[in-house]
């Protein structure tokens, strides 16, 4: 058989987005939104009464065990994305995100076929588990493998596929509401996405390894058909020889130690700098307040903002469809925008947002008031997915180094995922102390991020992943990052296989920062 399913250039990369990203990044968001809209359904209450809140002696005891319930999923991906800190090396980016798929279908069986409390929460644990593994290779896997000038738009439609897999989720339920007396009702929505995890195996079968990775395990001849094929050129290009001749660079200057404890100590490529805004990104992604809304949007419609339940269940439907519109935004504009500035307007847009949602949704006899918290609710996920939605991981693919990319990118996701653990399980718990004063908090935290964002997080838009650590390499401090970010110039020739003009001679570094007057 051909190679790659005989296709090259960008019909490939076309192929490895619609085959591998889509399906991935839908099992995401349909998992993550899953439950949520089966919670209230009242087979699946009479299935699993220990999560039955409406009925419960002990509310305070029920709410903690579905907050418990929904945190599994949440505990499940943070340990996919941790194992990933070792495994994804060793394993390679194909065959990490096979095992993922895998570990998926045994999630889905179980979670399926569940009639009791325990089988649904280990189920759901598992499902974690290989959706975490996903998480953590699947956006790596696609910047690796896109052009420079596109890789941006590449990994940010993960906001558009994750609020599909949300929306058919919760479409899905809402059809299905209205057979609530059956298990079927809950049964088919859990057991639906087998079909886009089958489609991921069938096409990560065919598709390529990443060519830093395989330049890495010095698997060079292999790196050579990969680069090739990607470029639609051919094998013997001496754009091939550039990029080959920039990744061993990178490695070399690293050591070739690819040790944990390298993520402590800063180095010449400044590794713990760079870590430390990975982990940043997500972390503030988690700290947006989307965890809260996507994993209880139902609930919030019925129950804190005092809808109908099939009104709630249509516009939690409604409401995740606002994450592709958010999403396709961003992709056509993350390049020139930037994401400097995308993720610094989507934290100014959720602030003012969620602020409102607390003012509005904490009248309740006020309907005119409720109906303002749905519209800023809805306001609020457009104006987070344009900055979160797909940034943050993005962003910790491209600023870490090659030889630690991998593990950084697992370590960022595995302490998003911890937080998000902790979101999922008291958030029950705290709309029931607080209402929807709730969203304060993550209106406060989102202030904090705008600064936090401006001061210290270098523009990446454009520049090759080699280029990202020449920005490291020569800032002095955590606050000289972003300005010698600005001012050190794109070089195409740099980009290699992902640069437009092979021929340009690169400038010497020292002569270029000498006239932009940048310190070395």
């Amino acid at each position: 058989m051909t190679r790659f399913l005989g296709l090259r250039g960008n019909r490939l990369t076309i192929a490895s987005i619609l085959g591998v990203l889509m399906p991935g990044i839908m099992t995401v968001g349909y998992n993550t939104a899953s439950l949520g809209g089966v919670l209230s359904l009242e087979s699946f209450k009479k299935n699993f009464p220990e999560i039955d809140i409406a009925h419960a002696d002990n509310k305070d005891h029920a709410s903690t065990l579905e907050g418990a319930l929904v945190a599994s999923y949440a505990i499940g991906t943070f340990i996919g994305t941790f194992c990933c800190i070792w495994l994804g090396d060793i394993l390679g980016r194909r065959r990490t995100m096979l095992a993922g798929a895998v570990i998926q279908l045994m999630g889905y069986a179980l979670n399926t076929s569940a009639y009791s409390f325990a089988q649904l929460f280990v189920s759901r644990l598992i499902v974690g588990i290989g959706t975490g593994a996903l998480l953590a290779t699947v956006p790596l896997w696609i910047s690796e493998t896109s052009p420079a000038k596109r890789r941006g738009s590449h990994v940010a439609t993960k906001g558009i596929f994750s609020g599909l897999g949300c929306a058919s989720a919760l479409f899905l339920e809402y059809g299905l509401s209205f057979k609530k007396h059956t298990s079927l009702s809950w049964r088919l929505p859990f057991g639906f996405p087998t079909v886009l995890s089958v489609m991921l195996l069938l096409f990560v079968f065919f598709l390529p390894e990443s060519p830093r990775w395989l330049i890495r395990k010095g698997r060079i001849a292999e790196a050579r058909v990969v680069l090739a094929a990607l470029a639609d050129i051919d094998i013997d290009c001496e754009k091939i020889d550039n990029t080959i001749n920039e990744v061993q660079t990178s490695l070399n200057l690293a050591g070739g130690d690819t040790s944990f404890k390298l993520l402590f100590q800063m180095g010449p490529q400044r590794t713990f700098h760079r870590a430390i805004l990975a982990i940043g990104g997500l972390v503030f992604l988690q700290f947006t307040g989307a965890t809260v809304t996507t994993y209880y949007t139902t609930a919030i419609f019925e129950s804190n903002l005092g809808l109908e339940q099939s009104t709630a269940r249509l516009l939690a439907a409604v409401y995740q469809l606002v994450g592709p519109l958010g999403a396709t935004l961003c992709v056509f504009i993350i390049e020139r925008a930037g994401r400097r500035r995308l993720m610094l307007g989507s934290a100014i847009g959720n602030t003012i947002c969620l602020a409102c949602i607390a003012g509005l949704g904490a009248q309740t006899d006020n309907i005119q008031a409720s109906h303002g918290a749905v519209f800023f609710l809805f306001l609020f996920h457009f104006c987070y997915i344009i900055g979160f939605g797909g940034i943050p991981y993005l962003y910790a693919t491209e600023i870490a180094p090659l030889h630690l990319r991998s593990t950084i990118n697992s370590v960022s996701i595995s302490i998003g995922g911890a937080i998000s653990i902790l979101i999922a399980h008291i958030t029950p718990i705290a709309f029931n102390a607080m209402g929807e004063y709730y969203f304060l908090i993550y209106a406060g935290l989102n202030a904090a991020m705008a600064p936090a964002i401006f001061i210290l997080f270098p523009e990446t838009s454009g520049r090759s992943l080699e280029e990202i650590d020449d920005i490291f390499t020569l800032s002095e401090s955590a606050f000289s990052t972003v300005r010698v970010a600005r001012r050190l110039p794109c070089f195409p020739s740099r980009q290699g296989i992902e640069g437009t003009s092979p021929t340009d001679e690169k400038p010497k570094m020292d002569t270029v920062f000498k006239e932009k007057e940048i310190p070395v």
